[in-house]
């Protein structure tokens, strides 16, 4: 038998074993990517598995805690009705400040007209007595009528205590000559100096659309009284047509005028009065001493 022919089958069995060695290698790394794979899918499905854990232990929370879906809703609405009770909470507040913001405004108005008053005031009350001229006293009284009060017709009246009767010391918006003496008792002027008590209209506003009046149906009637004693009356029967209604500082300038105006008037003719006397003292004395020479 030939050598070489009984070694043949030795050769296919070496090149069965290199195929096999070259094929571990192949199979080595389709087990580790399989293994790989299979590691990953692992890792998800953990992954997956915890995040599931950590929602059923929040649900469960929830559960325990008694917040279910339900309840849920039902707490947004009482957060949502208690926000609503906020809101109108600071609606009304802001709402009261604001009433008193307005309310401060106001006041704050009311304030400076007061201040404003008490300066009128103050003024007429210095000019009052600023003079012991019966004539300039008279005057000063009138311009006080019209341009603080706003009268257009109006008057003043002085008691001449041997007649017990009044007579126009000044008027304006009617002839002085043509009004006679108003008796003490008699009409709404006789009226006032009896009683000493202020007289106001009824109805100002629709009187003053009624035209022209008579000498004893005034508007108003101020008596001028020193202490209990009248002297006199301020009569006022028309308004300038800006003027419809008193105000609260008209009221004060009548009182002013029932009580200044009358000491003013008073001062003036006693010191007028003096003045004459001591005229006629000196007339009379330079007659003397001019006859005994």
């Amino acid at each position: 038998m030939d050598k070489n022919e009984a070694k043949k089958p030795d050769t296919p069995v070496a090149e069965n074993d290199e195929e096999k060695d070259r094929q571990k290698p192949d199979e080595i790394l389709s087990y580790m990517s399989k293994s790989m794979d299979f590691i990953k899918d692992l890792m998800e499905d953990n992954e997956r598995l915890r995040y599931r854990e950590v929602q059923l232990q929040e649900e469960n929370f929830e559960l325990s805690a008694g917040t279910g879906k339900g309840q849920r809703a039902e707490i947004l609405q009482q957060q949502l009705k208690k926000l609503e009770q906020e809101k109108d909470r600071l609606l009304f507040e802001y709402k009261r400040v604001e009433d008193e913001n307005k309310g401060y405004a106001a006041r704050y108005v009311d304030i400076e007209d007061e201040n404003n008053n008490l300066a009128n005031l103050y003024v007429c009350s210095f000019q009052l007595h600023s003079t012991l001229d019966f004539k300039e006293v008279v005057q000063i009284i009138m311009e006080i009528i019209i341009n603080l009060i706003g009268g257009e017709d109006y008057g003043i009246f002085l008691l001449d205590g041997k007649t017990q009767t009044l007579r126009p010391v000044a008027m304006e918006g009617m002839p002085i000559e043509s009004i006679p003496p108003v008796p003490v008792g008699k009409g709404v002027i006789g009226q006032a100096v009896m009683t000493g008590e202020n007289y106001y209209h009824p109805d100002i506003s629709g009187e003053q659309k009624g035209g022209n009046r008579t000498v004893d149906d005034p508007l108003v009637c101020i008596p001028l009284k020193i202490k209990d004693s009248v002297i006199g009356v301020i009569t006022l029967y028309k308004l300038l047509p800006q003027k419809t209604l008193f105000a609260n500082v008209d009221y004060e300038l009548f009182t002013l005028l029932a009580g200044h105006a009358a000491t003013a008037i008073f001062s003036s003719k006693l010191y007028s009065e003096a003045q004459r006397k001591l005229h006629t003292i000196k007339g009379f004395m330079e007659l003397l001493t001019s006859s005994e020479k």
